[in-house]
């Protein structure tokens, strides 16, 4: 680790960058499963899907930002690359196959409700090792996460 002033434990520091480093991979493997099914969403709803996936998208890259930049501000040194993603991420495989919408609708739903459920336990994980600061930051994303899968969902909901 680097050397900071913050004022937490080195131990303390440690665990709260094992949290973040494991969700930052999720969030780049989560932001590059919104973007293929952005390229690749077909069907009679795919204006408002197109633009909604490339909106979670943008979303998610901004959760891994503040991820990646409280590991650095904790001493740590985030690997965001895609190959790192790649190998760490615990987000199942998106199913590279599919073009309607629904399909991709339900696809991102599971990813979204899979990273949200990850981040809610790290929530108290963080607050168990003493940093209160990087729990406020999962519950920030938290709540984010649970209203974009709220607007992915309600496309998957309308009777067809």
């Amino acid at each position: 680790m680097h050397d900071t002033r913050i004022d937490l434990p080195s131990n303390v520091r440690g665990t709260a960058i094992g949290l973040l480093q494991a969700r930052l991979t999720d969030a780049v493997d989560l932001a590059s499963q919104a973007k293929q099914a952005h390229w690749n969403v077909r069907g009679p709803s795919f204006i408002a899907l197109h633009e909604l996936f490339d909106q979670v998208a943008t979303t998610v890259r901004e959760h891994a930002d503040i991820i990646a930049e409280r590991i650095v501000a904790l001493g740590g040194t985030a690997e965001g690359t895609a190959r790192v993603a790649a190998k760490q991420s615990t987000l199942k495989e998106y199913p590279l196959e599919i073009i309607d919408g629904r399909a991709h609708v339900s696809a991102l739903a599971d990813a979204l409700a899979a990273f949200g459920a990850n981040v809610r336990r790290n929530i108290d994980e963080a607050v168990e090792a003493g940093d209160q600061g990087t729990a406020d930051l999962f519950t920030e994303v938290s709540r984010s996460i649970d209203k974009t899968l709220w607007f992915v969902e309600a496309h998957g909901q309308a009777k067809a």
